[in-house]
């Protein structure tokens, strides 16, 4: 009987958001050291059972600002640490975002991997597994025999994703062959919820990479969105190609992959529409069509931002809705008023703008406390005026409407829905009546040519391209 096949996984995941000035620190982190996220979702490894697969630790952090230099320091010794107890090893899988930016080295993805290859040594074949809004460095291409990324956003294959660069790593062992990737990067910046892929252009460029990958001589292809919301010189549109072992067939394939999504360029688009903040409050005021979900777009939790803007808030507030949902707001102050003063209390509050103020003041109300959870309180709901507010002590994204109820609230009950998110998930989109994309500043503008892009190559299309002047490759 064959031996098992020995692959080592191990990882740290951040997508960073250079525009805010909030820290990701090491406490940020969770730590799993499990193999239950190469399961499938059925909760079993099959069929990987010819695989006897070793989990180190993958670190994990919501998105936020620069990770820490100290804290990714601190994190890669202990990943390398456990590689090295790990070894000998017939593979290593790299479990990683592909948007971590790091306080004085830039590009953590790369400088983990250059640091993982002196470990294992040159031959050692590496896989990475990646999330599609990665920006990802010719030189980690470079250095894996095998990249792959979701294929999906909002993000449904996660684990398929784990579980295919797991395979590909197995049957090349098993062949004896040694894979080799090929990226071609686009002079095209695109913001996620540009991109969805579920809407036209993205819905066929992605549908078109089974059939890349079915190619003799082929395993793998990808596209990269990127991350936008971070200023790095590798947050551009990639595609990646991944041959079983001739690099001028990966390279062909790959740049055919990234003449299809430049002919593409101007048809990105929101999945939604997408209104101002006074006129998309307007809609939804005139809505016919309940719940309306209006997401605060600059202020999106799940890309980075703060989520404590009470913009859209004050607007509503303004406007005398009635029937509103600001799901949610984080300000660990407000919430520690709100225990101080109790459940069926009424205070002055001040709302928000406590982790990034250089977007505004906090809103100042008064506030009834319905209800408080946790102790010490973690989540209070409020009510001010017509509109119920979910405050948070720590930043979090309302992406289902199970998150909501666990805070306290039914979105049911709501007439407009304010997410600090930019492209729904699918719980909510199947609750929206109408959804609208709130084009509000902040650190996820969309709005790009509005950011401080220092490291962003330039020109790039749509911000600074004149199709007159430059010339795509």
């Amino acid at each position: 009987m064959p031996q098992p096949i020995r692959i080592i996984t191990g990882g740290i995941h951040h997508e960073t958001n250079s525009f805010t000035p909030i820290p990701t620190v090491y406490a940020d982190f969770v730590l799993d050291r499990s193999i239950e996220r190469y399961h499938d979702d059925t909760g079993i490894l099959a069929p990987l059972d010819s695989i006897d697969l070793v989990a180190t630790v993958v670190a994990n952090a919501q998105p936020g600002g620069l990770v820490q230099r100290t804290a990714y320091q601190r994190l890669k010794a202990e990943l390398l640490a456990a590689i090295a107890a790990a070894l000998p090893a017939d593979a290593l899988l790299l479990d990683l975002h592909g948007a971590m930016e790091v306080e004085g080295i830039g590009d953590g993805e790369t400088d983990l991997i250059n640091a993982v290859r002196e470990l294992v040594g040159p031959t050692l074949p590496i896989a990475v597994s990646l999330d599609l809004h990665g920006n990802i460095s010719p030189e980690l291409v470079a250095q894996a025999q095998i990249l792959t990324a979701y294929r999906t956003a909002p993000h449904r294959d996660g684990r398929a994703t784990r579980r295919r660069a797991l395979q590909l790593l197995a049957q090349a062992i098993e062949r004896g062959s040694r894979p080799v990737a090929a990226i071609v990067k686009l002079p095209l910046v695109l913001a996620g919820e540009a991109a969805v892929t579920d809407v036209e252009p993205t819905r066929s460029l992605y549908a078109r990479l089974p059939a890349i990958a079915a190619i003799p001589g082929l395993l793998d292809a990808s596209i990269m969105i990127g991350c936008a919301w971070t200023d790095s010189p590798f947050a551009t549109v990639s595609a990646i190609v991944v041959a079983e072992s001739d690099p001028a067939l990966a390279q062909q394939h790959a740049a055919a992959l990234a003449d299809s999504i430049w002919r593409e360029r101007a048809a990105f688009g929101y999945s939604v529409e997408a209104l101002d903040v006074d006129a998309a409050i307007a809609a939804a005021l005139a809505s016919d069509s309940a719940p309306v979900y209006l997401s605060d777009s600059g202020d999106n939790v799940t890309a980075g931002a703060p989520g404590d803007s009470p913009l859209l808030l004050e607007r509503l507030l303004a406007a005398d809705v009635t029937d509103v949902l600001v799901a949610g707001i984080a300000d660990a102050p407000a919430v520690a008023a709100c225990a101080a003063a109790g459940i069926g209390a009424t205070l002055r509050l001040s709302i928000g703008n406590t982790l990034n103020p250089q977007h505004g003041a906090p809103s100042v109300v008064q506030a009834y406390v319905e209800q408080l959870i946790g102790d010490p309180a973690t989540t209070a709901v409020v009510q001010v005026a017509g509109a119920r507010i979910i405050l948070t002590a720590e930043r979090r994204a309302f992406t289902e409407r199970s998150t909501m109820i666990a805070a306290g609230v039914d979105p049911a009950h709501a007439r407009i829905i304010v997410v600090k998110l930019g492209y729904l998930f699918p719980d909510l989109v199947a609750h929206a009546a109408r959804a609208i994309m709130v084009l509000s500043a902040g650190a996820t503008t969309l709005r790009l040519d509005t950011l401080p892009y220092r490291q962003l190559p330039q020109p790039i299309y749509p911000i600074n391209w004149d199709e007159s002047a430059h010339e795509y490759r």
